[in-house]
């Protein structure tokens, strides 16, 4: 039943998601994706390469939480994606915690060049872990990573903490817009799956979101020592 419960996204074709209101009827699923991390890792600046193709190094640090939305076509689907833009800084952690919940995606970001935003990975695993469905699925970033000449956290060590907490992994760079569409169609093409599954098999065989997947990520890495 929690899964199902997961996976309450309007379905035009499947009635086991219920009724549909008339609005809906311009996409296929709607999924809600936050994106959290440190203070100043580039959170925003990922956001609105990703929705808006536009970069800008004034961006200000974000209060509480803001979100944008952008459809998607994914396996034939129209994917309608409410994304999050989640404050960093410890005063706004009671407000951004609370929209954890229903969320079905969340890009974790730490920035290459700030050994401190890497260390603060696993507290914010551990929020998605306490906070979030069992079954929302996480893909690790490292951001900035056009910083080369600044860089404090290799690659192969942000690899390694992913595979440790079960996430899918990236390097990428907002400003010279390397990986951003990659980590959010796989986000995506990961959420999914797990629906897929989630319907075909019982809800007590389902795994949570350590599960690995067996289709091998797209070779994305580009220009990035990752």
């Amino acid at each position: 039943l929690r899964i199902i419960c997961f996976f309450q996204m309007a379905s035009a074709n499947d009635a086991r998601y219920g009724q549909k209101d008339a609005s809906d009827q311009n996409f296929d699923y709607m999924f809600k994706l936050l994106i959290i991390g440190n203070s100043s890792v580039g959170k925003t600046s990922f956001l609105f390469r990703y929705a808006d193709d536009t970069y800008s190094s004034s961006f200000v640090s974000t209060v509480g939480i803001d979100f944008k939305v952008k459809t998607v076509y994914r396996n034939d689907k129209r994917v309608k994606l409410q994304i999050w833009d989640t404050a960093g800084q410890e005063r706004y952690r009671t407000i951004t915690t609370a929209y954890y919940r229903g969320a079905m995606g969340f890009i974790l970001m730490y920035d290459i060049a700030n050994a401190d935003s890497y260390s603060a990975v696993q507290d914010w695993a551990t929020q998605i872990k306490t906070y979030s469905w069992d079954n929302a699925q996480v893909i690790l970033v490292g951001n900035k990573c056009d910083m080369e000449d600044e860089r404090i956290v290799p690659a192969e060590k942000g690899r390694h903490l992913a595979e440790q907490l079960g996430f899918e992994f990236f390097e990428a760079s907002a400003k010279d817009n390397i990986n951003v569409k990659q980590v959010f169609e796989r986000l995506v093409d990961v959420i999914c799956e797990k629906m897929s599954e989630s319907l075909d098999t019982d809800p007590s065989m389902i795994s949570n979101k350590n599960t690995r997947l067996t289709e091998s990520s797209p070779q994305t890495q580009q220009n990035c020592a990752c």
